[in-house]
């Protein structure tokens, strides 16, 4: 029917076109839809994401197709002009359609992994780009995957081909003159698409955030959006002027002694006759809500929920944000890594950085990884240790098994031995890394056993796959070889051992915990607290509120070092009529919150949305939320304003 409108030739082409790129576009959202899509999760409540989605999507193929219609204006560069112009234009679809399955493949795996759009952090493992290569080999059949895409964008040039002999052979003999009104017209048509609206306010990419739901607002998104957007969250933006203006809004809620003009205090605890050892062992993705002691019936850690008996437990600790790098960041230095799109340790800017463990005078410090600490910088943050000695990959007998190095079992042991030689008192980080895709166990453990479990069962208690449930059972177990290692030496008695999960990882957690950890995304963020030694901490459960940037000062306190705290964490051992909370950011879209022991409150620093959750069976009126939210909303902010502020300007003297 276009056909008979005396269209150029060029003009119904692009139509084709555009009709192609919608329904590749469509089907990779809706493909995405139908992976991760929650099975309470009707599809009445995705259509607003499907519509918003459209949009994006008739944007970036806008652009895509706008250089075709822009360039013929000029006739002889007309992909009808000469056949050297069809596969020059062929070829210019065929490379763009590359980019584009390859944006939306890398988007199903981030989602896959994270259940996160593909975002411009994903940068953070192109600066690694060998790790993160052979990773993505042993994760995934990259090989079938590459050639595939590369079956499929060759597939669609072939159809851009026969689209374009259907329209020379419907058009031969019409007599359709050229005429540029058509070009002008289209080209206008596609930049009011690009605009995404019909308003002064053009299509941006927070619209997709108004959607009451993270994940029907990730499915409004493309991965193109996604990315470009938050390039510019990238670098850091910190003024000392909010700082400043906030210091009286943290000071009243950390509760800092009057007087006090800045976030540096001293503190003397309680006189320690001994010295005692310290072993803090950061564990990979250690999710609460999938462990033994949430209650979690699927037998996951039986030895750590029996450790933790004997100790100080806390059973709502939450780190600042998700991932490795920003982990590790929060406990060494004691400031959420709250830089948007890239890591601190990335930084340069900030990773100069004050730490606690450097006023364990006359201490041995000594790292434990079992891979190579290059991987997102984490040496780079670990030299503002003084003196620190670290045993990482090439250091050890022990073979690695995989692109994280040795097995976390072998690395537990080889750092056992390493402990029971020392005549001083040390300071110890263990880094532990197998509980992480591809989830391999070495193939030569015997004693270990793998279990398997109905795949239904696994999904309703937050497991994905059989694979990740018998590696967060290989975790516990390889605490089980550390500790029973550690009890038959010397040192195991004068030594205090803290456990913390460096993250958790987003999943169903509504069997264990309710609705509001799952889809506020909590779980990403909840992760056990262990503090253990009989000698020196009284076994203990609690039930607070606490953060991962809270374990140092919290140490220094057991072991009785006098310390100098510059940035906010607290002793939550000792921590009467103080506030139970935990600042929490999800970087990608721009959300920040506190956590306390009866809600969730969360604000977005891109536009105006508030909301409040509850975590507990508490009720509030009306006007006790609107009071909650007004104050928490001051806060939150001074908090996430603060963390920015010292990202860059607690130095290390």
């Amino acid at each position: 029917m276009l056909i008979k409108t005396g269209l150029p030739k060029t003009i119904l082409w692009v139509i084709n076109l555009l009709l192609i790129y919608v329904l590749l576009f469509t089907a990779f959202r809706l493909a995405l839809i139908i992976a991760f899509k929650p099975e309470e999760e009707a599809w009445g409540n995705i259509v607003p994401s499907l519509l918003l989605g459209l949009r994006f999507d008739l944007r970036w193929i806008s652009l895509l197709l706008l250089p075709i219609v822009l360039i013929s204006l000029y006739p002889t560069f007309s992909p009808f002009y000469s056949e050297r112009n069809r596969k020059w234009w062929t070829w210019y679809l065929a490379f763009v359609t590359f980019i584009v399955v390859f944006f939306f493949a890398a988007d199903f795996g981030c989602f896959s992994y994270n259940k996160t759009r593909l975002n411009a952090s994903a940068l953070n493992f192109a600066e690694d780009p060998g790790i993160s290569a052979t990773m993505m080999w042993e994760s995934y059949p990259v090989f079938w995957l590459l050639l595939l895409l590369l079956l499929a964008v060759l597939g669609l040039r072939w159809i851009f081909w026969q689209t374009h002999s259907y329209v020379i052979v419907k058009t031969d003999g019409r007599g359709i003159q050229y005429q540029r009104k058509w070009f002008l017209m289209a080209s206008c048509l596609f930049g009011l698409l690009v605009y995404g609206s019909l308003s002064s306010q053009p299509l941006k990419w927070n619209n997709a955030f108004v959607l009451q739901d993270s994940f029907r607002s990730y499915m409004a998104l493309n991965p193109l959006q996604n990315f470009f957007t938050t390039l510019r969250f990238r670098k850091p933006q910190a003024t000392s002027n909010a700082a400043e203006q906030y210091f009286p809004v943290m000071k009243d809620w950390l509760q800092l002694p009057k007087g006090q003009t800045s976030y540096e205090r001293m503190s003397k605890p309680d006189v320690v006759l001994s010295k005692p050892n310290v072993v803090l062992v950061l564990c990979e993705s250690f999710s609460m809500y999938k462990s033994s002691m949430s209650g979690n019936p699927t037998g996951s850690t039986p030895f750590f929920d029996s450790l933790r008996r004997e100790g100080a437990f806390f059973n709502r600790c939450f780190s600042p944000h998700f991932s490795t790098a920003r982990g590790l960041f929060a406990t060494v230095t004691g400031i959420p890594d709250v830089q948007l799109s890239k890591f601190s340790t990335r930084n340069p800017e900030a990773l100069n950085q004050h730490t606690i463990i450097n006023d364990f005078e006359g201490y041995k410090k000594m790292y434990f990884l079992g891979g190579d600490p290059s991987f997102n910088n984490f040496a780079g943050l670990l030299q503002n240790i003084k003196g620190l000695e670290m045993v990482t990959e090439g250091q050890f007998q022990s073979k690695p098994i995989n692109v994280w190095g040795i097995s976390d079992k072998d690395l537990f042991l080889e750092a056992n031995k390493r402990f029971a030689t020392q005549t001083e008192p040390f300071f110890a980080i263990v880094q532990t890394a197998d509980n992480h895709r591809p989830f391999m166990i070495p193939e030569e453990e015997k004693v270990f056993q793998k279990r398997d479990v109905p795949v239904d069962t696994l999904k309703k208690y937050g497991f994905e796959s059989v694979d990740e449930y018998n590696s967060f059972r290989y975790a516990d177990y390889c605490f089980k070889t550390f500790m029973e290692a550690a009890k038959k030496e010397k040192y195991f008695n004068n030594t205090v051992f803290v456990f913390v999960g460096d993250h958790g990882v987003s999943g169903n957690a509504k069997a264990i915990y309710g609705d509001v950890w799952t889809q506020e995304r909590l779980t990403d963020e909840h992760v056990p607290l262990l503090f253990f030694g009989p000698k020196w901490v009284p076994a203990q459960q609690r039930g607070e509120v606490v953060s991962q940037i809270d374990v140092l000062p919290t140490i220094a306190s057991i072991t009785g070092q006098t310390f100098t705290n510059t940035t906010l964490g607290r002793n939550v051992l000792n921590n009467a009529g103080g506030n139970h909370f935990a600042f929490i950011i999800h970087h990608d879209e721009g959300r920040i919150g506190l956590v306390t022991d009866d809600y969730y409150f969360t604000k977005n620093i891109n536009f105006i949305k508030e909301e409040l959750h509850f975590i507990s069976n508490k009720k509030f009126t009306p006007a006790q939320q609107d009071s909650i939210k007004q104050k928490l909303s001051g806060v939150t902010t001074a908090y996430y304003e603060t963390a920015k502020w010292m990202l860059l300007n607690n130095k290390q003297n």
